[in-house]
């Protein structure tokens, strides 16, 4: 165990002890002459007492000094040394979320039992569903974003002091060039664009990056959008002084959660270098304020920074919740192959909590009246570089969604198609913001999550019956009977 495990174990033994034995922490200081916050200290497993602190201890207390400095635990205590041998802790990033390991180990320590129980179930139900230390580590980082509101005024400003010392005009789109000579000239990187497609293994990567000679590998067939994010990413590892990092776009592994952050916040410096804050705000305050809604207008403004409508979503979800005070929103990104009747929901995102759409992890089939679906129908049947679509989603229990979508087709896979979507709440303080929630044109649509369990009788995108829907308007229906029949027999 690490030094600090042995800490805490030491200091639980310690306050099981004093416990058992009805004695206060300022009766236990009278006892043995040490200091009350000395003990606190002890017991917080922030200190190790000396050996002849021990000594007093182990002599006043009554218990044999190897039972106290000896790592084995009693029944009661006996969880907690599992989690700490299993390293569980140590994986889950207590700090990102203001929690100390010790306040933790407290709370098991108060009911072991219980608390054991309840992470093995948790244990239990992660493996269920194929829950990899990957998945925990997402998940972990999609609540720090989520308890964020998805802002970070640091990195904000950040990208503003970079934009400064390296006279970036930061009302004008980046190029790659500019973006490259950086990376270049400040930072020593070399641009390899022909070694990455001699690897066929390596096709679906868009970049890796050997720290020990500084070179950054490209995929040739990248375009122009996909190059400046790649290089702004790369900038802002350097800039931001990031060693622990992701050597590959799109990751295939990582060590640890420091990674995780690092290459999210490095993707949100790029995204806020490529969609300058201040310029983003103007044209979305003008768009907003129309009594219309002008579709050219939006892919326009798309347009007009990048060509990566992700990027632009993403950049959304930064900015509507801190500068239009819009913060119940969604954020989906679908995939399709050509043919198939299958669309995989690969990443979410939903401020400040779950929302309606969201993921399945039981091989349920997603509402096919989702704009975020017909997109990716649309554009499969086209093959257009861009389509985009928008409508007013409405789901039961009169919640209703403003939702913009766009669907473009993968640059490294054959026939596949991904689409783009955010949603937005309607609530009164989005009908402040937008003036063209009225606006007769949005096709409005009845919407459910799946088909499984959606209440539309008469819908013609159906692919199956609402069978969990059934079994729980069946439970509900048994629960009544057998309410009667108690309260008739009562």
């Amino acid at each position: 165990m690490e030094e600090d495990d042995i800490k805490l174990i030491f200091g639980l033994k310690l306050k099981q002890i004093r416990t058992d034995k009805n004695l206060s922490l300022f009766g236990l200081s009278k006892l043995t002459g040490l200091s009350k916050s000395y003990l606190n200290e002890i017991e917080n497993g922030k200190k190790y007492p000396k050996t002849d602190k021990i000594v007093v201890l182990s002599e006043k207390l009554e218990v044999p000094y190897d039972h106290l400095v000896s790592l084995q635990l009693d029944k009661n205590l006996a969880p907690i040394g599992e989690i700490l041998q299993s390293r569980v802790l140590k994986e889950i990033p207590l700090e990102l979320f203001g929690i100390k390991e010790s306040d933790l180990i407290d709370i098991i320590a108060n009911a072991p039992g219980k608390v054991n129980a309840f992470i093995t179930t948790i244990i239990e139900v992660a493996k269920h569903y194929n829950f990899n230390r990957e998945s925990f580590y997402l998940s972990s980082l999609r609540s720090y974003q989520q308890s964020n509101y998805n802002y970070f005024e640091e990195l904000e400003q950040q990208v503003v002091k970079f934009c400064e010392a390296y006279q970036v005009d930061r009302k004008k789109p980046v190029s790659a060039k500019e973006l490259e000579e950086i990376l270049v000239e400040e930072y020593g990187c070399n641009i390899n664009n022909s070694d990455l497609k001699k690897h066929k293994e390596l096709y679906d990567l868009r970049s890796v990056f050997v720290p020990k000679t500084k070179t950054l590998l490209l995929a040739n067939h990248l375009d122009e959008a996909q190059r400046i994010f790649i290089y702004a990413k790369e900038i802002a590892y350097n800039y931001l002084g990031y060693s622990l990092r992701l050597y590959t776009f799109p990751w295939i592994k990582f060590e640890n959660f420091e990674q995780v952050l690092n290459n999210f916040y490095a993707s949100y410096f790029a995204g806020a270098l490529v969609l300058p804050r201040e310029v983003m705000i103007d044209q979305l305050k003008t768009l907003f304020q129309q009594k219309t809604f002008n579709k050219r207008v939006f892919i326009k403004i798309i347009s007009e920074f990048t060509s990566s409508p992700e990027t632009f979503y993403q950049r959304l979800t930064n900015l509507l919740p801190k500068d239009f005070n819009i913060q119940n929103l969604f954020f989906l990104r679908f995939t399709h192959k050509a043919g198939s009747s299958n669309f995989y929901l690969n990443k979410e995102l939903h401020l400040p909590s779950q929302q309606s759409p969201h993921g399945n992890e039981t091989n349920e089939h997603y509402c096919r009246r989702w704009v975020s679906l017909k997109v990716l129908k649309d554009i499969a049947k086209t093959e257009k570089d861009h389509v985009f679509d928008f409508q007013i989603s409405e789901y039961p229990g009169n919640i209703s969604y403003l939702l913009f979508s766009s669907a473009t087709k993968d640059p490294f896979k054959d026939n596949q198609y991904r689409s783009i979507s955010i949603g937005l709440l309607i609530d009164k303080q989005l009908k402040k913001k937008i003036a063209f929630l009225d606006d007769p044109k949005i096709k409005r649509e009845m919407v459910g999550v799946t088909c499984e369990r959606c209440a539309i009788s008469d819908c013609k995108e159906r692919k199956v019956p609402p069978k969990i829907l059934e079994k729980i308007n069946k439970n509900k229906v048994i629960e009544n009977v057998v309410s009667d029949l108690m309260k008739q027999f009562s």
